[in-house]
Parts: structure tokens; sequence; C-alpha cells
């Protein structure tokens, strides 16, 4: 006889935080959001730490390296989407590794006898000013001068001005060689009023750049999450089909974290997948799986040896697996579900394996709650889908600007390779949908208001980190009149001049 669970499923919408005892040191500005993303044996140190505990998700219309850029400098990790072509998706991840490494390989370079017409391209098509004049043409070719903004005029000279008439020359540029320091390096840019520092190798050919804007920067965002070599981390999507193809192309460009992109992970398929990092690269790479619901999939992705695991199935806001297939659970009750076998398996093994929160965040409080029931981190779409870094284009739709927002079930994903489930059968019914979410402007400035609010709510709970929260958190079921009560009710809103009576 099939197995029963005897109480429903529940949302995020139907549990509220009951307040506890805060003290004086119970304020925002003393709480910390850093949590672990990949798992570590008790006493020792996550090999990989969030700063804020959010993630986005594996998705065409939200990870592509412009957000895994901006997400990782507020203290995230994007995960850029897999399904794209081995090469791309590498060529994504290379490009948000190299975008700040303190010592950073030259994007824009010319030869002297290229033209101000080809600097002006260069500007147009990348956004960049700063654009190395070497003997060849490469970026590690010998430095022969530098063009900036400065040096030249577009209304004032001939787009076809060779670029030696005009550039910077090398004997009037304070340069530096190869084995600087990156704080020495620091220290040259600010005596000489300098926007850039070369770097040259003994035979003076140029080997890095370093940029003031680097070093301003990081003071405009103190949680920025960076390697040992001081780049942005960045994470990646990986599917069961091409992984002994694509993860090693992800990990020479330099992802720091991997995921199995699936619509639901308690398969052997998963387990292959794991397997094959654990034969190929030991415990140096490191991936998450999933999407599980209960204990029985969490533990399997564990003994599996997951660094972490992901908890959803169907809560997305573009998702209709349960419509289609009939399958998932309510994303509060599988959190606590799974959080609570996790912790178990922690007590057993020794091994903390974090928990990621994929789906079922429709306000900024359900972020909080998520962290309180026991996720590790949340991993959002529809969230940052929203933002002006997303890949998706901005649309007028009625007056109103929104961002284009699609499932990786949909067809116009066609992403058959996460809802896989052996054969050779592609997608042939749609899990996803199309369609378009409000635009919300900056990452920045929503991630920071967010997390203004779990903070505060953190407080209220008399808890200064995520740990904390999870011990001293009181939950406590609604019911559908009190979800009602919680909104306006029973007011004449100013706005729409209408009155609303919920009561």
């Amino acid at each position: 006889m099939a197995i029963f669970f005897n109480e429903p499923s529940h949302t995020f919408n139907e549990y509220l935080l009951v307040p506890g005892y805060s003290s004086s040191e119970c304020i925002p500005d003393n709480v910390s959001l850093k949590t672990p993303v990949v798992k570590f044996k008790q006493g020792e140190e996550p090999a990989l730490t969030l700063n804020i505990p959010l993630v986005s998700a594996i998705m065409q219309s939200v990870s592509g390296d412009r957000l895994a850029v901006e997400l990782a400098k507020e203290g995230g990790i994007s995960f850029i989407y897999g399904s794209q072509s081995i090469e791309n998706e590498a060529a994504m991840v290379a490009r948000a590794k190299s975008y700040k490494a303190g010592f950073v390989k030259s994007e824009l370079n010319v030869k002297p006898t290229n033209t101000l017409a080809d600097i002006i391209d260069l500007k147009e098509r990348t956004g960049h000013s700063t654009v190395a004049v070497t003997e060849n043409g490469k970026n590690d070719g010998k430095l022969m001068g530098i063009v900036t903004s400065r040096d030249y005029r577009v209304s004032r000279m001939d787009p076809q001005t060779p670029v030696a008439e005009f550039m910077t020359p090398i004997s009037n540029m304070v340069v530096a060689k190869e084995g600087i320091s990156l704080s020495e390096a620091n220290d040259i840019i600010w005596d000489n009023k300098l926007n850039c520092l070369p770097i040259l190798d003994n035979d003076g050919r140029l080997a890095y750049f370093v940029f003031r804007k680097d070093y301003d920067q990081h003071k405009q965002n103190p949680n920025e999450l960076l390697d040992k070599e001081k780049r942005y981390v960045v994470g990646a999507g990986v599917n069961t089909r091409d992984y002994a193809e694509r993860i090693p192309a992800l990990v020479e460009a330099g992802a720091d974290v991997l995921c199995i992109d699936s619509s639901e992970g308690f398969s052997e398929w998963q387990k292959r997948t794991i397997d094959f990092v654990r034969e190929k690269y030991g415990d140096t790479v490191k991936i998450g799986a999933g999407n599980v619901v209960d204990r029985d999939g969490f533990l399997f992705l564990a003994e599996c040896g997951a660094d972490f695991v992901k908890v959803g199935i169907g809560g997305g806001s573009i998702c209709i697996t349960r419509e289609q297939k009939g399958i998932g659970r309510g994303q509060a009750t599988a959190l606590i579900d799974v959080c609570k076998a996790r912790d178990e398996y922690f007590e057993k093994t020794g091994i903390y394996v974090p928990v990621c929160s994929d789906g079922g965040i429709v306000h900024d409080y359900h972020m909080t709650l998520a962290l309180a029931i026991g996720a590790d981190f949340l991993m959002l779409g529809r969230y940052f889908a929203r933002f002006d870094e997303s890949p998706t284009n901005k649309v007028n739709l009625n007056g109103s600007y929104v961002k284009e927002y699609w499932g990786e079930g949909s067809n116009r994903a066609r992403n058959w390779q996460r809802y896989d489930m052996g054969g050779a059968q592609k997608l042939s019914f749609e899990e996803g949908v199309d369609s378009y979410v409000p635009y919300a402007g900056k990452l920045k400035d929503n991630v920071r208001l967010s997390l203004s609010k779990v903070k505060s709510t953190m407080c209220n709970c008399g808890a200064l980190s995520i740990p904390e929260l999870q011990k001293k958190a009181k939950l406590t079921l609604v019911s559908a009149v009190s979800i009602v009560e919680g909104g306006a009710h029973d007011v004449i809103k100013k706005d729409s001049n209408q009155t609303t009576y919920n009561g």
C-alpha cells in the first residue's frame, strides 16, 4: 500500500515568526548573515562560505556573468545556467572570474597602427575605456603605451588617426614590475594619482593591470565574496548527461562550486554525476545536488557525497511540475523534513551538509522564515530576474516596465536535460511557463533592502546569526483568516480610492 503523510504540506505563507526576547545588542548592524555553502566536518571550517544567504537560480533568464559579478559584490553566488553549450557556459564563468582579480589581464588591446575608429568601436562594444597598446595587439605583448578617454576627442579628430599619434607612450607612464604585491600596487596608484597601473614582466611584456576602481569598489562592497586570488566567487550548473565533458571545462574556467540542475534529484543519475567528480577530483571540486523534498532524498544525496542539497519541487513561480505531473511538496514542510534529516545526519556522522531552499519565496519575510526553519541559504529565480543585471530584456508592457522570465522547463528554454529520466526521449511536455516579472531596478539596492528586513526580523527573534536564529526561532501556523488580517484591511487606501473589507 502507498505511504501516506498524515499532515498536509505547508508553504511559507502559512507561517509566522513569534518574537522572542531581544537584548540591547540585537540591532541589525550586529547581525551576521554568513553561512556555509559546502559540507564540512565537525570542528572544521567549510571550504566555501557565503557572506549573505542568497544564490541565484540556474536559469537562462536569471544567471549570466553580469549577474554573477553583481551578486558576488554583495556576498552571494550566482550559478550560471547550464542549458547552453559547454563553450558558452565556460566562457561566462571565465568572464566573471576575470572581472576583478586585483591583477587583471588586459581585455582591450590594439597595435600602434590601429586607428581611433578601432578604439571607439572597442569602447562601444565593451563599455571599457582603458585600452592597452602592445606591439602585437595582444594582452601579453610588449607594452608600447595606453589609451584612455582623456587621450582623444572624437569631435576634433579624424577617425582614421593612428593610435600611435595620440596614445600615452610608455616613456610617459608609471609602470611596475611583475612580483609586486597588490598592496604595493595600490600605494603606487594612490601616490601617483593614477587610474590604472600596468604590470610588466622582465621583457617589458604586459602581464596585468591594477585598477583604482577595483580598490574603490571593494570599499563600497564590504561583503564582496572573493577567492584566494581576490577574484569573485562564481558557481555553475551542470546536468546528468554531458557532465564528463562539461565539468572539466567549467573547472578549468575557474568555477568555484558546481550544482546539478535537475527537477528531481533522488535518482541514480545524480549519483553517477557525483561519483564522476569524486573519482576525477576527489574533494577539491565542490558540487551540490537536488532537488529533493523529504528525508529519504536528502540522505541519499548526502551518502552519495553531495556538498550541499537543494530542496524544492514545484514551488517556483514559473514551475508547473505539480500541475503537470502531480509531484512535489509544500516548500515549508519539505524544508522542515529535510533540515531535521540534515541535523540527524550531522549528529550521526559529524559531517554537516548544508541545505539550500529552492523556490517558494514570494515576500522578503519568507527569506527569514526559510532560514529559521533550517535552510542554510536560499536559491532565488524570480527575485533576481527582476533586476537590471539579469540577462533578459526590459519591456514596456501597458505603460509599466517588466522583465522577461521563463522556466527551464518551458518550451522557450527547452532544457530537457533538467527533466531527464533516461533514454532518448527529449522534452515532451512543458513543466515551466514563459512570463514577465515587474522590473525592480538594480540588484544592489534590492538585495540590501531585503536583507535589512531579514536582519531586523532576526533581531525581533533575539538572534544575531543564522545558526542562532534556527535555535531560537518560534514559528506558528496561521489560518486563512489570519493571513487576510496580516495585510491592509478595513481601510480606504489613498492610492486606489477603494475600500478594502477583508475582516
